[in-house]
């Protein structure tokens, strides 16, 4: 009995997916990457040896050699940023009076060794900071000034801020009050900027808006997706944030200095907030979508 021929089949031409999709595919997955535990491990092993081995260090100039015990945490935090894989691209210039209040938007611990790497001075965080663990011991060694932000103790906040700007020492400030997303720069807190209504020594107190931006995860620009792995607020933890962030590849920051201003330039401390709230609104607005510096716009 003769076979019946069949008809050939043609296999059906692949579908490819159009280059847009493709993208967004790529994208989707770099979202979900957990990264790597063991660069997690690494990373942190190095960072608590480098903790541990400074710290006596830094114990010991505190009582006896102030100009040390203030560059020590500076070669502290750039080691640091090197260890977790931060890059930080800066724009701007450092003001070149002393002493200088910075103020800059908040959006995650990060924020700490970021700007601790670029200035020498000391940090303005709220009371409750000293008696985290780990953290708050740092903290101390760095000679940060806690000040209670209740409404009630403004007065109190600008006195323990001028004790130590008299003494000569740049002071970095989050007038924000809180950390958040890192996709918006909340409104500045204009009672936190009193200490600029006093002269210190015989002239206007410098203010040096600064904004910090994370603009990227590796090779690719940071999304609103990838943002909680780098800022830290509302109920995360502490430790788990800090291994999942250790974790990724590298990440990139843009700090901008802006012009430095005083008070003088506004006549209220309202004015001087809400200028100082512009100016960093706009460079984290302007670094995120890949312009410019704010400021040369």
């Amino acid at each position: 009995m003769e076979k019946s021929s069949l008809p050939a089949v043609t296999p059906a031409p692949e579908k490819r997916r159009p280059p847009a999709l493709a993208r967004r595919a790529v994208s989707r997955r770099f979202e979900l990457d957990p990264g790597s535990s063991l660069r997690a491990v690494t990373r942190l092993a190095t960072y608590f040896s480098l903790t541990l081995g400074l710290s006596p260090l830094q114990l010991g100039l505190l009582p006896v050699h102030r100009k040390a015990s203030s560059l020590l945490p500076r070669f502290y935090h750039r080691m640091t940023c090197r260890i977790l894989g931060i890059h930080v691209e800066v724009r701007g210039a450092l003001a070149a009076t002393h002493p200088t209040l910075f103020v800059s938007n908040h959006g995650s611990y990060l924020d700490i060794p970021i700007l601790g790497s670029l200035i020498t001075g000391s940090f303005v965080a709220k009371s409750e900071v000293a008696r985290w663990p780990v953290f708050g011991w740092l903290s101390k060694m760095q000679r940060t000034v806690f000040v209670d932000r209740r409404r009630h103790s403004t007065h109190q906040q600008r006195d323990d801020l001028q004790r130590r700007l008299d003494l000569g020492d740049d002071l970095i400030l989050f007038p924000e009050g809180t950390s958040n997303d890192g996709n918006r720069v909340l409104p500045f807190r204009s009672a936190l900027f009193s200490v600029a209504e006093r002269e210190v020594r015989g002239r206007p107190l410098t203010v040096q808006p600064v904004s910090v931006a994370y603009v990227g995860m590796g090779a690719l620009p940071m999304g609103h997706a990838n943002r909680p792995y780098l800022a830290w607020y509302g109920d995360m933890t502490l430790g788990a944030h800090l291994w999942n962030f250790s974790r990724l590849s590298r990440v990139r920051v843009v700090v901008e200095f802006h012009p430095p201003v005083t008070i003088a330039d506004f006549g209220s401390r309202k004015a001087l907030a809400q200028h100082c709230y512009e100016k960093v609104s706009g460079g984290v607005s302007a670094a995120i979508a890949g312009r410019p510096a704010f400021s040369a716009q």
